[in-house]
């Protein structure tokens, strides 16, 4: 049992592996080796008792040699590194960590010229970027600065490079780039003879092997300067030079070589450009440009031509069909929501729109001429239009030809041609409908207005022009909160609808909800800026409002935008007068009579003001105008007699009154003054006028016996005795009435058609609006001007 038991050794024996690299003798051999080259043998020992020791052809021991005095073990019965002799004195070391750390890495010396040119290079590169970037940003100036400095560093690089290595070292592509850059700079910031000048060098310079298509954007600034002539042999220059498997650009170049053609009014030329390009690769542009060339030399089959290629140029889209689920598959119908906006489906709907708005503009440019009549020329197009893939442009084409017939102020055949549209799907017919409300709308017909209005909002509940169109019918009929529920549902089916917004505000202005008016007109300031409409409405309202500061700082932005506006101006004079800024008042009273002398509201205030200020001699050329756009209203008159008696022309006066009473021969008031002043100066036909005053006053006095005897009579008389008086007492009010009830009303709501649609009608909130209220110097003047009858003293107030 004891014999399978072994016991540890001790320490001065040998370990438990000893023996293992121990072997026979036998087994020892001698190996003759042949060297190359040489004809003697070698012994090649592989035992450790070996005295030569030969390497390996990697430099290493070969396995049995003796090196140093250590004898390398036989790799196939001993482990690497696990021997007596590392035992006896080598440390065990696999990863060489007794050697130390590594030494340090050597400095880049940053003071050779290989190094400063290198960092030279980068800083150019920077700047080219930044440049580009200033640019891409819209900094101009910036962008300018940095291409300048990229170039100066650049030819400092490039002496560097000369001096310190041969010419051929030179960085060609950084030197193109640089100027390349500022070249393009120069010409963003319209600095086109220094651009010109940077690209001459490039293209001047026979190392730069593609620098000949610079040609282009020289003739693209000379074709800014106008310099057709330049543009087109630059082009051509450009053209030679471009290889031909590149198409797209030489067709792009060969377009801009037409536009230069019809700049100069060479058209056959142009023809020849275009026509090369729809046969080789028609585009919409060409296509269209080709059509305004056969239509300025007056081609009839031309144009018809010209037309047919531009509705054939495909459009390479996909249509609607493919954004139609066929199933119900929920991971499909996901698929195709996620693809219906994105921005390929964007550029799909813009390069359409940009389409159907080349081929309805020609359609429109072509039709009155390609036919006896514009009619014909307008069918013969619908019939091309729908044998096309733009089958819905046919509508359009006809709703454009109701246009035309307006245009013509043909307002029948245009009713009809809408009319053909009630039979058609409800998109047309809603259109259509539209239109037709909106002509009935402006003949007054609110009744038929009405109707269509009513077929067009049945047709399509969202459109908002039909819901407008109904709201401004309702409106005309006087139910205001009606209307502002339509006015709301169209702004909630399109709020960028302008005109709803805008007659809403109508609306609540007519309801005395001036707040939510102001709150309106606010909102739609901000949508559409420098609207005449908009702000005058937002200074009406402060007006209302007693808020004269505010009511007049709109103003003077609406005379901004509408400088020549004689109601604005007017309506500016106005507010300074009421707030006693004489001066101002009289400056913009003035403005308005310089751009309309025919407002008599203006020319009185400036005829008392020149009054009131003692300049007499001033006032009669106002008085005198008004005169000749009332000249049946006497006061005028009288009044520029008055101013000559006033000025000390007797003489003059004398005349003006002896023609008003040539005119008017019953006045008093200027028979008395003609006894006045021939008794003044001592003129004989002093009593003839006496014997005519008596005579008229007496006639008045049987009439105000008459008026007065009536008053105490029946009470039919009594009614119409107080009707008489207050017909005698307030003739200036109910004249002014009666004008006023002339006037077009101030808050009328303008109509609105949709896209492809009439276009919406304002009415214009500028123009004259109700009766102002009466400055001061005015209302002295009404209540003064008959007053000092018994006096015989003058009609003006003192």
């Amino acid at each position: 049992m004891m014999q399978n038991v072994h016991l540890a050794p001790k320490a001065d024996e040998d370990d438990l592996y000893s023996g293992y690299n121990d072997y026979n003798p036998t087994f020892d051999t001698e190996i003759t080796a042949k060297i190359p080259g040489t004809s003697a043998s070698r012994p090649l020992a592989t035992g450790f008792g070996s005295k030569t020791a030969l390497s390996s052809s990697m430099g290493r021991p070969m396995t049995g040699a003796i090196q140093d005095g250590v004898a390398r073990p036989l790799t196939a019965v001993h482990a690497a590194g696990y021997t007596k002799a590392a035992l006896r004195g080598s440390v065990f070391d696999p990863l060489g960590q007794a050697r130390g750390p590594a030494p340090p890495l050597e400095m880049k010396n940053e003071d050779t010229p290989e190094e400063k040119i290198r960092q030279l290079e980068k800083k150019v590169n920077e700047l080219v970027e930044e440049s580009c970037f200033a640019n891409s940003c819209g900094d101009l100036k910036l962008a300018l600065e940095k291409a300048k400095d990229a170039g100066r560093k650049e030819r400092v690089l490039v002496r560097q490079r000369q001096q310190i290595a041969s010419p051929e070292n030179i960085n060609l592509d950084l030197t193109y780039s640089v100027l390349f850059n500022l070249a393009s700079q120069y010409s963003a910031n319209e600095m086109y003879a220094e651009a010109l000048n940077t690209y001459q060098i490039i293209v001047k310079n026979k190392m730069f092997s593609n620098g000949g298509r610079l040609k282009v954007n020289m003739a693209n600034i000379y074709l800014k300067q106008r310099n057709y002539s330049k543009a087109i042999k630059f082009y051509r220059m450009a053209l030679d030079q471009i290889p031909s498997v590149h198409k797209e650009m030489r067709i792009k170049i060969m377009q801009n070589i037409g536009v230069a053609f019809i700049k100069t009014g060479q058209y056959t030329d142009g023809i020849s450009s275009f026509e090369h390009i729809m046969s080789t690769s028609p585009n919409l542009k060409a296509g269209f440009n080709l059509i305004l060339c056969y239509f300025a030399i007056g081609d009839r089959e031309q144009m018809k031509k010209a037309f047919q290629k531009l509705i054939a140029v495909p459009l390479e889209i996909d249509y609607d069909d493919k954004y139609i689920s066929p199933n119900d598959d929920p991971h499909t119908n996901l698929l195709i929501e996620a693809i219906k906006n994105d921005q390929l489906r964007q550029m799909e709907r813009e390069r359409k729109g940009m389409a159907e708005k080349y081929i309805m503009t020609a359609a429109k440019l072509i039709a009155p001429v390609i036919e006896t009549s514009f009619a014909i020329g307008y069918d013969w197009c619908v019939e091309v239009v729908k044998a096309s893939h733009y089958v819905e442009l046919a509508n359009d084409l006809e709703i454009n030809k109701a246009i035309t017939y307006l245009r013509q102020k043909d307002f029948y055949q245009a009713v009809e041609t809408l009319k053909m549209f009630e039979k058609k799907d409800s998109r047309v017919k809603s259109a259509a409908a539209t239109n037709l409300s909106f002509l009935y709308y402006l003949e007054n017909e609110f009744a038929q207005a009405t109707n269509y209005a009513d077929l067009a909002v049945n047709s399509d509940r969202y459109n908002p022009s039909a819901l407008t169109n109904k709201g401004n019918t309702v409106f005309a009929n006087g139910d205001y909160e009606k209307a502002a529920e339509f006015y709301k549902e169209a702004l909630r089916n399109d709020s960028s609808c302008t005109e709803a917004l805008y007659n809403i505000g109508l609306t609540y202005k007519k309801l005395n909800r001036i707040d939510e008016a102001l709150d309106c007109f606010l909102k739609l300031q901000a949508i559409l800026r420098n609207s005449a409409q908009v702000l005058y409405q937002i200074a009406s309202l402060y007006e209302i409002m007693e808020d004269p500061n505010q009511a007049i700082e709109w103003l003077m932005q609406l005379i901004s935008v509408v400088p020549t506006d004689s109601y604005a101006l007017s309506k500016l004079g106005e507010l300074y007068d009421n707030e006693g800024d004489k001066s101002q008042a009289f400056q913009y009273y003035y403005e308005s009579y310089r751009y309309f002398p025919s407002n008599i509201e203006v020319i009185e205030w400036l005829g008392a003001y020149y009054i009131d200020t003692q300049f007499c001699e001033k006032a009669i050329q106002y008085f005198e105008r008004a005169a000749l756009i009332q000249p049946t209203q006497v006061k005028w008159q009288l009044m520029v007699a008055s101013c000559y008696r006033r000025s000390g022309n007797y003489q003059k006066s004398l005349d003006t009154y002896k023609e008003i009473h040539r005119k008017f021969p019953d006045n008093v008031e200027c028979l008395r003054f003609l006894v006045r002043l021939c008794t003044d100066m001592g003129l004989k036909e002093v009593q003839e006028y006496v014997t005519k005053l008596k005579r008229v006053e007496k006639l008045k006095e049987i009439r105000d016996q008459r008026v007065k005897s009536g008053r105490d009579g029946s009470a039919r008389s009594r009614r119409e005795g107080s009707g008489g008086g207050d017909s005698g007492g307030s003739a200036k009010g109910e004249r002014l009435s009666a004008k006023l009830r002339a006037l077009p009303g101030t808050n009328e709501p303008y109509e609105s058609s949709g896209n492809k649609e009439i276009d919406a009608s304002y009415v214009d909130p500028l123009g004259p609006q109700t009766e102002r209220p009466k400055t001061a110097a005015r209302k002295r003047m009404d209540e003064d001007e008959f007053a000092d009858e018994e006096l015989g003293e003058d009609l003006l107030p003192e």
